[in-house]
């Protein structure tokens, strides 16, 4: 029966991988609204501007940084959970294979 307890737990993994997932969601459309907005801004500069000393156009770098930033935490923070619902999936599996054959074995 162990192996409840383990299934339990790779669906609170789950349910947390999904938390991500969506928040990975929202990270990247908020990154792609500062992108057109950089461009945006850019295009509406005169061409003598210095985009480079502009507040706001340094600020959505910077934003932007930071949402790369976010992004790949976000991968690597998925990518572990991936791995650990993939190992209690087989340990759930191995557990409910033994249990029926110890069941059957018993019999």
């Amino acid at each position: 029966m162990s192996f409840l307890a383990v299934d339990a737990q790779k669906s609170l993994f789950i349910l947390q991988r999904n938390q991500l997932q969506y928040e990975q969601t929202l990270v990247m459309n908020e990154a792609n609204w500062v992108s057109k907005e950089m461009g945006y801004y850019a295009n509406e500069m005169d061409e003598d501007a210095d985009l480079d000393n502009d507040p706001y156009y340094v600020g959505l770098q910077q934003t932007e940084e930071y949402l790369e930033s976010r992004q790949d935490t976000l991968d690597s923070q998925i990518q572990l959970l991936d791995n650990e619902i993939s190992s209690l999936k087989t340990l759930v599996n191995n557990n409910i294979k033994n249990s029926c054959g110890l069941n059957l074995i018993g019999s």
